[in-house]
Formats: structure tokens, C-alpha cells, sequence
């Protein structure tokens, strides 16, 4: 999809037609750091499903036009976009993200999380990863070279697209 040139600020719908209290009321994307081929996805789900799609960055962001795709620009800081996310997701939300510790806050506020590999971060799951994210860090700080996430494959574009259908599938 490609953005025209009035949408450069999508006003935020003022109500969701949900007539299933179990469908998402927002897809919530931490926008900075996710890749574009991810976004793609997700702009075509939001359409397919009629879910609105908000993506939140500290950068402007050009987003397709259409009422149900937004995009809020937070304002620059370490973790800005991730403290806003908290703050504006709802329990049943979906948000996308790569940030572990984002995602550990989220699902503890009851808000559904996967990250642009299609990993789904639950109650079951994130203390552990957490505390793995947390250890590498420790490495790394201790100059360890860990090295980072590995290449970006088509596979994990359609384990992603795969998940997401799933769970929009659940609440429809």
C-alpha cells in the first residue's frame, strides 16, 4: 500500500465497529524498529479484518490512507514510543514488538504481544525470556560479543503473517 500526500496525520477513529467483544479493538505497533515488509502485513490485515492499526514512533511516519491506520509520533526519549504503548493499549489489544521488555509489560497489562518473527510473548513465556534478554545484556556489557538477532528471513516474514491471521481469526 502507499501512503497520498494528505496522509501525512490520519485522524484516530472515534469508534471501532466491533460486534465481537473478543476482536482486538487496536493493533498497537512499536513502529520505529519494525521492519517495512512487517508493517505491509500488517496495513493489509487491518484492512482484511476492519481492525484499527495504530503505529507509534519518535519519527514521522508516512502510513497508507485509511480510517482504521493511524500513526502517533511520541516524542524523542529512550523508550518514549514504549512508555506510550503502555499507556494506550487496552487488555485484548494486539501490539507488535521486538522489545522484550516492552512486551513484559504488556502481557502483564493483558494486552496480546508478538514480535515481527511471529513469536507470541505470553504470561507463560516472558519472565524467561526476559531474564534471557537481561543476561545477554550483561554480557554485552561486560564486552562478551553475543552478537545480535540473526538476518531477517521469508520465513519469519510468514511465521509472522501466519500468527497474526491466527489470532485475528480467534476474535472474529
Amino acid at each position: 500500500m502507499r501512503a497520498c500526500g494528505r496522509c501525512w496525520q490520519v485522524p484516530p477513529r472515534s469508534t471501532v465497529a466491533l460486534d465481537d467483544a473478543l476482536r482486538p479493538v487496536k493493533i498497537w505497533v512499536d513502529a520505529d524498529a519494525c521492519p517495512n515488509v512487517i508493517k505491509e502485513i500488517l496495513y493489509r490485515a487491518a484492512e482484511r479484518t476492519q481492525t484499527e492499526l495504530v503505529l507509534v514512533a519518535n519519527q514521522p511516519l508516512v502510513v497508507p490512507c485509511s480510517n482504521l491506520i493511524s500513526r502517533r509520533t511520541v516524542t524523542q526519549g529512550l523508550d518514549a514510543a514504549d512508555d506510550a504503548i503502555v499507556k494506550w493499549a487496552a487488555t485484548g489489544d494486539l501490539a507488535i514488538t521486538a522489545d522484550i521488555p516492552l512486551a513484559a509489560k504488556l502481557v502483564d497489562k493483558g494486552v496480546l504481544a508478538i514480535n515481527p518473527r511471529g513469536e507470541l510473548y505470553s504470561v507463560e513465556n516472558i519472565r524467561q525470556q526476559l531474564s534471557m534478554r537481561n543476561f545477554m545484556d550483561e554480557l554485552r556489557g561486560s564486552g562478551i560479543q553475543t552478537g545480535g538477532p540473526g538476518a531477517f528471513h521469508q520465513r519469519d516474514r510468514q511465521a509472522f503473517a501466519n500468527q497474526l491471521d491466527r489470532l485475528l481469526a480467534q476474535r472474529t
